[in-house]
């Protein structure tokens, strides 16, 4: 990651945290403004759900603030580290990426440029076992949602 992008990234995360600190009134402990009309991001952990080449979606718990600003980036049309990288655990638990058997390891997650051809694929290739990879890396992963965890 390039000076210029982490210092970006650093930025937007700052930014984020004055929208939320600057609706604030004394006494108050929420922000005025509801976060859809602020811009603001949920805090860590948050979800985001990816589309893959319009043939899957799947979702992955983002552990930190610096990858929520990161995936925010990526939905306002960023394109600096735009493909998820992570590690899959196929226990039967799906966890946030339910209804699927498998999700990522949200210690693991990465973004990347480029990666090698053995981790990408369609999220039904990891359930059926077509993608053998101990990574997932769908180049084609486009930002659709990203939430609160519940």
């Amino acid at each position: 990651m390039s000076r210029l992008s982490w210092s970006l990234r650093a930025l937007g995360v700052a930014s984020a945290l004055a929208v939320g600190l600057s609706g604030c009134a004394e006494g108050q402990s929420e922000p005025v403004s509801s976060p859809s009309a602020t811009g603001e991001l949920p805090a860590a952990p948050a979800v985001v759900t990816f589309d893959v080449a319009d043939q899957g979606t799947y979702s992955i718990e983002l552990v930190s603030d610096e990858l929520i600003a990161h995936v925010a980036e990526l939905r306002a049309g960023g394109e600096d580290g735009r493909i998820p990288v992570g590690t899959i655990v196929r226990d039967g638990d799906g966890g946030v990426n339910a209804p699927w058997s498998w999700h990522i390891d949200p210690d693991t997650l990465e973004f990347a440029d480029v990666t090698t051809e053995v981790c990408d694929g369609l999220p039904e290739y990891v359930e059926d076992g077509t993608l053998t990879s101990d990574v997932y890396c769908p180049w084609s992963a486009t930002v659709v949602e990203l939430k609160a965890k519940s």
